[in-house]
Order: structure tokens, then sequence, then C-alpha cells
């Protein structure tokens, strides 16, 4: 397959800091080794520094989104599938405006569902999917170049377990589709029920149960192990059509043997393989 993997490499609109270092981590890693050695013609693009260089968390935030939707379609003109890494999970903004996406897949320990009115940490990235669903930030996501917000009865929530008071209202109010790892078949099916014909892939690799594999400073008990993910994420691909896929929120500072990029190539090379083969 021809893939570009596009790096965004921001965290709360900093460049190279906390997660932002994630996305040069997993290329230092072997990233683009492990894909090209299975076979696929593999392009990297930066996006690099955005916007003003004042480091507006949300400002930058969405010059990212920018940036990003701009490569993605790029990607999908010279029919290559894309790949952002990203330090940020609101940077799949940007990822579905470029794929012109119907749906989601969401895998996060976080439900990243917060507002600007029920959040009590005011940090952007935990307001991701409620952007992605067109709740909040409309103004700024409606800027992205080709930003259609996604229908929630079409939002697969994968392994959020660590939701704030207000996320568990509203998750009761819409109809997102939940699940964890193992046991995604249902669910997807359900996600194909309603329509999905252009499916993101976000996966923030804080689902993952920490025990298992720790990749940022926010840890919460339970969760798959990296087996469980691969084979979730390889049933839904194997499901309903995945046009790009984002991984985000890898910190490299709390994961001193470097575990995480080549567990990062496996998934990978299994969800495209699973891609290729529907």
């Amino acid at each position: 397959m021809k893939i570009t993997v596009i790096l965004a490499s921001y965290d709360s609109g900093h460049f190279h800091g906390g997660m932002g270092q994630g996305p040069d981590a997993l290329i230092a890693g072997g990233l683009v080794d492990a894909l090209t050695m299975a076979g696929h013609d593999v392009t990297v693009e930066d996006i690099g520094r955005v916007g003003d260089n004042q480091e507006r968390e949300i400002a930058t935030g969405f010059a990212v989104c920018e940036a990003v939707s701009s490569q993605v379609r790029l990607a999908g003109d010279e029919n290559r599938f894309p790949i952002v890494l990203a330090g940020n999970c609101l940077t799949s903004v940007g990822a579905v405006a470029g794929e012109s996406a119907d749906a989601i897949i969401w895998a996060d320990q976080h439900g990243d569902l917060n507002t600007p009115e029920t959040s009590t940490h005011g940090f952007l990235d935990g307001m991701a999917l409620a952007t992605v669903l067109g709740l909040c930030w409309r103004p700024m996501a409606s800027a992205v170049p080709g930003f259609r917000p996604i229908d929630p009865s079409r939002c697969l929530l994968v392994n959020a377990r660590d939701l704030d008071p207000a996320e568990r209202q509203l998750l009761q109010t819409l109809p997102v589709i939940r699940t964890e790892c193992p046991g995604v078949g249902q669910a997807t099916e359900m996600l194909k029920a309603a329509g999905a014909g252009r499916v993101h892939m976000h996966i923030d690799l804080d689902v993952h149960d920490p025990e298992e594999l720790q990749a940022n400073r926010y840890a919460s008990s339970g969760g798959p192990s990296p087996e469980q993910l691969r084979d979730a994420a390889c049933a839904m691909a194997l499901a309903v059509p995945v046009v790009g896929i984002t991984v985000s929120a890898y910190d490299p500072a709390f994961d001193a043997k470097a575990d995480v990029p080549p567990l990062v190539g496996q998934l990978l090379n299994d969800l495209i393989a699973t891609i290729e083969g529907r």
C-alpha cells in the first residue's frame, strides 16, 4: 500500500513539547522501517510549525488541524493512505476533514466529551471528540477545510473508562456506540448499520492497560493489552471501511524502555494488512 505518515508534533499548543515529542520518537523507533519492510511505499510529511508561533493552545490546536487536513487531502489525491502521528487527540478533527470521513472509531481511556461549559480542567484535548461530533468549538472547527461534524450515531467509543460526571451524563443522551476490547463485533455491526461509509480510526495510546503499556502520564486501570487492541482494531477494520488512522498521545518520557514504537509498528502493520485485504 502507498502510505503517507503525517507528523503533527504539538501538545497543547507547544511544538515538540510533552506528547508533541511522540511523533518523532515513533519514527526514530523504527515505524517507517517496519512499514517499509512489510512491503509498503511510505513517505513522511511533517506539518512543522504552524500558526503565528505564539503557542496558544486553542488557536494553535486548530491551526494544527488545518495543516493536517491539507496534508491528508493531498495524500488522498495521490491515492495514499494517511496515518497521522499526533501529540493531541484534537488533531483528528483535521484528519476527519481531510478524509471527508462520515464515521469515527475513537479508542481512548478518556471520553474527550467535555465542552467549555462542562470542563473543570480547561484542557482542550478533553473536548476533542466533542468537537469532532459538532458539540463545541463549532466556529473554529468549521474553519478547518472540509470539516463536517460526525453524527454521534456513527461514533464508536472504545474502552473509555476515565470519564468525568458531565461526560457520563452526556453519554446517556447521545446515541454513541460503546464497547470494550475484546468484544467489538456487535458494536461494529451497529456502526455499519448506522451508515458508516468512510471511517476514521483514532487511537489514543493511553487506551491500553497501563500495567501492559503506559504511553503518557495519564493512567487509569483496566483497558486492553497491546494484543487485545490489535485484535479489536483489525476486527473493526475488517467490518467497516477505514479511510485513515490517527495515533496520538505518546510521550516518550513515560516509556523508559522504548516499548511503544515497535508495538505501534505491529499495530499499524496488522491494521494496514486488514484494510488491504477487505
